[in-house]
């Protein structure tokens, strides 16, 4: 801030400077200069400047006031000061809390450097006052009228000069004052301002004021009508299109349009360096052209923008380059995963062919599996394996069709769908594009996304795929899509038909230890701060977890359950410190780590026990054994199934008692036996479901082994479907079924005969342990499950009319003979006449002898019309 004597105060005779020459302090000054009759408070920090104030006070209070020629010299020299200053007067000095010194100084006339004679501790310097003519003309008095009615003007226009300092201004005459007071409150550069103070002729100087004073009033005129014409847009826009209008409007009367790139120019010159097909590249073009006639800010050019931008950011012909070297694809594909053979093999046969052929079509590879057997990470391997890059949306909850094919450009919130948005995140038209839980989409009232991912899936078809957003067809035929599904029946079957479904059934007990062995330990090690020195994993240990406290198809839990037991391991190394041995983690270990076991398996019975069969079954998380138990009450014929059987177990139930009773005679039973007894069926762990085609022959065993008091050998385990004829139905699942078997302490199974084909991809050792017997006839099935005298009699019968599967010996005839001749299928029973208790070697599963009825009175179900 500067203040000016006004001229009522009249002239101070004290402490004028007389003309000549003299010594005064020098005080170099920072972007300011002062001019005679300004008073200006001034904050001195340097040392030498502050002692130069102390030598003034202690002499006549004057020093010079002289501009620095680059303000962010800290330390000055002579030759870093301009040589023309102001000798000013201080008036006042105050010295601040933090060292430095206020000083209000009034300058007094103009004064020229002669000869620095100091410069420690202060510069002092020789003078010369520099005198001023102050001659009255016609030239000056309309010079100084000019100047009066400009400033006046300039006031108006400049809202931070106060209005009260044009009569301060106007009550000045003199041309040389009128000019100092004047430039003080001009917006000029520090160069200007010492030029001004360097020239001595009044007339000049204030003809110099005047033209400067014309100039700012120009430019302030032009910022009034930039104020002007944006004032209006301002209403109806926001504060950055002020900013931006202000800009243009500055740059159009300067005329410097030209010196910086416009936005819409950018754009252009993206365009002409971009690879684009020709319609794409004729649609990019339309809609620059369109935004070039659009104002930056209304909602329209903000959607054409978007547009622009998507075109351009989008890979329309950018390729990677894939690897052909399938040597060390197949050793990535290993390195990654253990085991999933199919996956890895397709991906091995699609480089090949890729490397043999200039172009193909991408396949479109669905990956079916339970949840973590590595369906994710396949596709990430895959991308490092074949050298592509690699991009992963998940369709889990979807249900809007434009998530697939993109929003139409009719509101300013469009953009495209995500296959586009993750095309652009590749940064390439060819890269792995992996589709995750394809079939946990959903459908509502915006569409069905899984038909809208029809074309893009379809390899005949996805070569002009269309989004909504572009408008234009896109090339999605490079891309490798891969799908991840936990249940195939869930995806559509249009959408399967375009898919190469590959089956992960998820890995088996001996997988699931390698994968430990080989990399889940050392994993959970390094993340729990352990060595190999501090702790390690026996092979019983590892196969005591993934048996008694996992229950999964995939391996996340086992991970789960080794990071526990580092953990633990990790609180005992820093609770003993020094005194910690290395732990060896054994079944015990485990055991007293993780605690009792929390899932157990299947085992086979202790003994062979009647009405008691083991099947096999095939669960999400593996094989496993199920004892089917078969109970024979008096009754009048009921068939009861329990265990929450669904339906097609109960029809293979059904169908299993059709073939018993067409079997009546060879088994020995009365013709009417079905009218007399009720048969109990029952799955244990009747709380949780159990379904599929597998279980005919187990049922149809069990009743067989209930209504003859033959007991099932405790060896043996089976599956398969049974028809009504007797014949043995393949099945699936084997592989898991088999190993199942194994763990359980079976020796012998029963496997349908035409899944013979199936066995190729049994483990060795699996098939090593276990004696598979193929059956093609549930005759074969009873011969080598019950417990026979003689096997020959069941083996392969053959048909029989109604008349003789019937067939009993009538009353009256010799028990002993009938019974050897019709019968030979029980084991030794004593020849007793009717009525009389049988004697068998084995009991029921309830502790009874066969037949024996819950209120102690005993039946025998073989000569139930005998005791009618």
């Amino acid at each position: 801030m500067s203040f000016f004597k006004s001229d009522d105060e009249g002239e101070e005779t004290e402490g004028t400077p007389t003309p000549g020459r003299q010594t005064a302090p020098l005080l170099p000054l920072r972007d300011i200069v002062v001019f005679p009759h300004m008073v200006v408070p001034l904050f001195v920090g340097r040392a030498k400047s502050i002692h130069a104030l102390e030598e003034a006070t202690q002499g006549d209070r004057q020093l010079l006031l002289a501009a620095q020629r680059e303000a962010t010299e800290d330390e000055p020299g002579a030759e870093d000061v301009y040589r023309v200053g102001t000798l000013g007067t201080i008036i006042q000095l105050l010295r601040l809390p933090d060292g430095t010194v206020k000083v209000l100084v009034e300058g007094k006339s103009r004064a020229r450097i002669k000869e620095f004679i100091q410069s420690e501790p202060h510069f002092a310097c020789e003078i010369e006052v520099m005198e001023e003519s102050d001659e009255a003309s016609v030239e000056s008095e309309a010079l100084v009228r000019s100047v009066h009615a400009t400033f006046e003007t300039y006031v108006k226009l400049n809202k931070k000069v106060p209005p009260e300092t044009v009569s301060t201004i106007a009550a000045i005459q003199t041309p040389a004052r009128l000019a100092d007071t004047v430039v003080a409150h001009l917006n000029l550069r520090i160069e200007d301002r010492q030029r001004l103070l360097e020239l001595t002729a009044p007339v000049k100087r204030l003809e110099e004021v005047y033209g400067l004073m014309q100039a700012e009033i120009e430019v302030m005129e032009v910022e009034r009508k930039i104020r002007g014409r944006v004032k209006k847009q301002m209403e109806r826009s926001q504060k950055e299109y002020y900013l931006n209008e202000q800009m243009r409007a500055i740059q159009k009367e300067l005329g410097d349009r030209d010196e910086a790139k416009n936005e819409v120019g950018e754009l252009e010159e993206q365009l002409a360096k971009k690879s684009m097909p020709e319609e794409a590249r004729t649609r990019t073009e339309k809609e620059i052209g369109k935004l070039k006639m659009m104002s930056p800010m209304s909602a329209e050019a903000t959607v054409v923008r978007n547009y622009i931008d998507w075109m351009l950011a989008l890979p329309w012909d950018e390729c990677t380059d894939a690897n052909e070297d399938l040597g060390e694809a197949e050793r990535i594909l290993d390195e990654d995963h253990f085991g999933l053979e199919k996956p890895k093999e397709r991906i091995v046969e699609f480089l090949a062919v890729q490397s043999l052929v200039e172009t193909m079509k991408g396949p479109i590879l669905c990956l079916v599996g339970p949840p973590g057997v590595g369906k994710t990470s396949l596709g990430k391997s895959i991308a490092r394996a074949t050298g592509r890059d690699f991009v992963r949306i998940s369709l889990g909850g979807v249900r809007d069709e434009a998530e697939i094919r993109g929003h139409r450009r009719t509101y300013i919130g469009a953009f495209p769908g995500k296959i586009i948005q993750g095309l652009k995140k590749a940064g390439s038209s060819n890269p792995i594009f992996l589709l995750d839980e394809v079939d946990k989409m959903s459908v509502d009232f915006r569409g069905d996304p899984s038909s809208a991912l029809l074309e893009v899936l379809d390899p005949e078809q996805n070569d002009t795929f269309n989004d909504h957003y572009l408008d234009l067809e896109y090339n999605l035929s490079k891309v490798m899509f891969v799908c991840t599904a936990n249940n195939l029946h869930e995806i559509p079957r249009p959408l399967q038909d375009r898919m190469e479904i590959i089956q992960l059934p998820g890995y088996i007990e001996s997988e699931k230890a390698q994968i430990a062995r080989d990399y889940l330990v050392a994993k959970e090690r390094e993340a729990n701060g352990l060595t190999e020195e501090q702790i390690t994993f026996t092979d019983s240990a590892i196969l005591e977890i993934i048996r008694g406290h996992t229950r999964e198809a995939g391996v996340r839990s086992l991970q789960r359950e080794i990071a526990s037991i580092c953990r633990k391991v990790a609180r005992n190394l820093v609770k003993q410190g020094d005194a910690y041995e290395k732990t060896k983690v054994t079944p015990a270990a485990v055991k007293k780590l993780l605690g009792v076991a929390r899932h157990r398996y299947g085992k086979k019975e202790e003994e062979s026990l009647v009405g008691v069969c083991t099947g096999l079954a095939f669960t999400e998380v593996g094989g496993e054994l199920l004892q089917t138990e078969v109970s024979a009450t008096p009754g009048r014929g009921k068939l009861q199934v329990t265990g929450r059987l669904g339906e097609v177990m109960q029809e293979s139930a059904n169908a299993a008692m059709s073939y018993v009773r067409s079997r009546a005679k060879q088994l020995g039973l009365a013709r009417d036996f079905y009218s007399k007894v009720d048969i109990h069926i029952h799955v244990p762990e009747g709380a949780t479901p159990k379904d599929g085609p597998s279980a005919g022959i187990t049922i149809a065993t069990s009743i067989s082994s209930a209504l003859t008091g033959l007991p099932v050998r405790s060896n043996v385990a089976m599956t398969g479907e049974i028809t009504l004829r007797g014949r043995v139905l393949p099945i699936g699942g084997l592989k898991e079924k088999l190993i199942a078997a194994l763990r359980g302490g079976i020796d012998t199974v029963l496997v349908p005969k035409d899944n013979e084909k199936d066995l190729k991809d049994i483990p060795t050792n699996v098939k090593r342990g276990l004696d598979i017997i193929l059956v093609d006839h549930m005759d074969e099935v009873l011969v080598r499950a019950l417990e026979l005298r003689d096997p020959g009699q069941l083996e392969h019968v053959g048909d029989h009319s109604i008349d003789e599967i019937f067939e009993v010996p009538p009353p009256g005839t010799d028990w002993q003979g009938a019974q050897a001749k019709a019968y030979p299928v029980y084991v030794e029973r004593s020849a007793t006449p009717p009525g009389v208790p049988l004697r068998t070697r084995a009991r029921s599963s309830a502790g009874r002898a066969p037949g024996l009825h819950p209120g102690g009175r005993r039946f025998d179900p073989v000569r139930a019309h005998h005791m009618s």
